[in-house]
């Protein structure tokens, strides 16, 4: 077990490869007995696969949420994660604590019948996630919104401008994990689906904008989510003129390199210095 943090994660999610730590107060109580655990936690341990809460850190110690929490798969790493969290706690900085390696990625991958031809084809590179990310605010749905530290600033920037010309956007999602998109395929091939079927609709794991944790899906009220639509409303009009201004850029447009259909509601953000680290 991990020396408990002096400090609370607050806007922090920590992340490694099969566990995410999450701040207590950003998570939705799923039962009674949860809602018990965490009103007194500051840290929650999180399981990537399937979002199962394992265990609740307070300032008292830990407490379990599934049986045999010692066994639990990547419990070490997390716990590594926590302590050193613990050591840099006055200087953390979400976009400097490095990304987590791929190899497990490329095995699973592997195991779905997807090898490197994907990316030669389509001219994308695998996107390791980030060891950190920052909370900034909640999307249309009162999710988390998790990116880095860096995009998270951009963002409410963003958002702050545009709402000063009478323009309101809406995060529609941000951060999402390889296991997410990997669920994804998995469920697809239970049902019958073959890989290249799903590949026409979803893009294969590892390849996404949103694992940096620097893409958003941008929206505006009033429109349905991540629809062609969206390039008609004032709120993409603004986005063209300004998002430039603070660091966005449309990853997507019509005719790309990549093949991917033209998504008006996807940005990403590059940074103000030395063009970004995409």
């Amino acid at each position: 077990m991990p020396r408990l943090p002096a400090q609370p994660l607050k806007s922090v999610l920590l992340n490694t490869a099969q566990i995410e730590l999450w701040p207590a107060d950003t998570l939705r109580v799923r039962s009674n007995a949860d809602a018990r655990v965490l009103a007194g936690a500051h840290t929650v341990l999180r399981r990537k696969a399937d979002g199962r809460y394992l265990a609740a850190v307070s300032a008292r110690g830990v407490h379990p949420l599934v049986t045999g929490l010692p066994r639990e798969p990547g419990l070490d790493e997390a716990w590594d994660a926590l302590e050193r969290f613990e050591a840099a706690a006055r200087g953390f900085d979400a976009d400097t604590q490095g990304l987590l390696p791929l190899h497990a990625l490329q095995e699973r991958l592997h195991a779905l019948g997807l090898d490197d031809a994907y990316g030669t084809r389509t001219g994308l590179a695998l996107v390791a996630e980030p060891a950190s990310l920052a909370f900034a605010g909640r999307d249309r749905y009162r999710r988390p919104l998790w990116l880095t530290r860096s995009a998270a600033r951009g963002w409410q920037a963003l958002r702050a401008a545009a709402a000063r010309d009478g323009i309101v956007l809406e995060a529609i999602s941000g951060y999402r994990s390889h296991d997410y998109q990997l669920g994804i395929f998995e469920r697809k091939l239970e049902r019958g689906q073959t890989v290249e079927q799903i590949l026409t609709v979803n893009a294969a794991p590892g390849y996404s904008e949103h694992h940096s944790g620097r893409a958003l899906d941008i929206g505006t009220p009033g429109e349905p989510p991540a629809e062609e639509s969206f390039e008609r409303t004032p709120a993409f009009a603004w986005l063209t003129l300004h998002a430039g201004g603070f660091g966005f850029v449309m990853s997507y447009p019509r005719d790309n390199p990549h093949g991917i259909v033209y998504e008006p509601w996807h940005w990403y953000y590059l940074g103000h210095d030395s063009g970004g680290d995409r």
